[in-house]
């Protein structure tokens, strides 16, 4: 029997998330050991770190990129042993592209218990970071992120964020049928991981970041998270699946925002235009760039949990807003 690959899992009865949810412990060598031979990968690896070679000699930079990928990779085999190395790189970036990292709030919340963080979203990748490297400074575990699957059109990008603990978000299925089904497991996901799993998870208050500076909670999200209740008892008031989610706003601001351009590139061209359309590898840009570029002083604030005071979806955005 051909053996079935992490990146293309299928749902089971006993696995129902396994195509959205984050790679398993048992998962992570295969994933490392695929990644350490992905050409599309290593070929962008070494743009970045080596261009140079990668022009004159592509042969030889993917090479020693493949060999650098697998001496990082040496004795990683759970979850938790790839976040710290991830944690290496984190405090590297905090401490070679900020001037401040100051984190408020995250004191008053139970270690022990899990929370669903809804957060402004600034930056493709650093703003669930962040959060990440707050919980591991004072010991705590880490989230599972929602991720678009807009941003993981390259298989290898898929792994690496499943690696990093992320789960995906349907944004590119077609079909109002097709869109229903995905949202309600990814709804059932949710819950169960901070319900049954007692995991915490982060995600966006909105799709997209944040391009004009306006952080504004989007219902239709909380409508999404709240789908699993309502679906397990139908009368069930909307402030009840609320408050047993823990849902905990979480804002992050950024002296200096690196993608500040890119950003103005685009609402300029949705002004003129009505439209913009993304270059291949603009997401990874974007990513590479908010890592590297100076920030600044950042600021992260965990919120207090919310309670089941809330009628209406509009009701609870309001108040993550505030």
């Amino acid at each position: 029997m051909k053996k079935t690959t992490p990146s293309v899992l299928h749902p089971s009865a006993t696995d129902p998330w396994a195509d959205i949810r984050p790679y398993h412990d048992d998962e992570v060598a295969a994933v490392l050991a695929k990644l350490a031979g992905n050409r599309e990968l290593l070929d962008a690896l070494t743009l970045y770190r080596l261009p140079r070679l990668s022009r004159t000699l592509p042969w030889l930079a993917r090479g020693l990129a493949s060999l650098a990928i697998r001496r990082q990779a040496r004795g990683v085999t759970s979850v938790h042993q790839f976040q710290l190395r991830v944690a290496d790189y984190m405090e590297h970036m905090i401490r070679t592209s900020t001037d401040h990292f100051r984190i408020e709030g995250l004191d008053t919340l139970d270690p022990d218990t899990a929370y669903l963080f809804i957060g402004n979203h600034r930056d493709i990748s650093l703003d669930p970071a962040f959060v990440n490297f707050a919980l591991h400074q004072v010991g705590r575990n880490t989230v599972r992120i929602a991720i678009g699957d807009n941003l993981l059109k390259k298989p290898y990008v898929n792994d690496l964020m499943r690696l990093n603990k992320s789960f995906i978000v349907p944004r590119t299925l077609r079909g109002k049928r097709a869109m229903l089904a995905a949202y309600q497991k990814l709804s059932g996901y949710i819950r169960h991981s901070i319900v049954e799993d007692n995991h915490s998870i982060w995600m966006a208050q909105r799709e997209g970041r944040a391009k004009d500076g306006i952080d504004r909670t989007d219902p239709a999200i909380i409508k999404m998270i709240t789908m699993a209740r309502r679906q397990e008892d139908r009368r069930a008031p909307i402030g009840d699946a609320i408050a047993e989610l823990r849902m905990v706003p979480v804002s992050i601001s950024y002296e200096y925002d690196p993608c500040d351009l890119q950003k103005a590139r685009e609402l300029q061209a949705m002004d003129a235009h009505g439209e913009y359309a993304k270059s291949e590898f603009e997401d990874i840009q974007s990513i590479v760039a908010g890592i590297t570029g100076h920030k600044g002083r950042v600021e992260l604030r965990f919120g207090t949990p919310l309670g089941d005071d809330f009628d209406t979806p509009e009701a609870v955005a309001a108040e993550i807003d505030c």
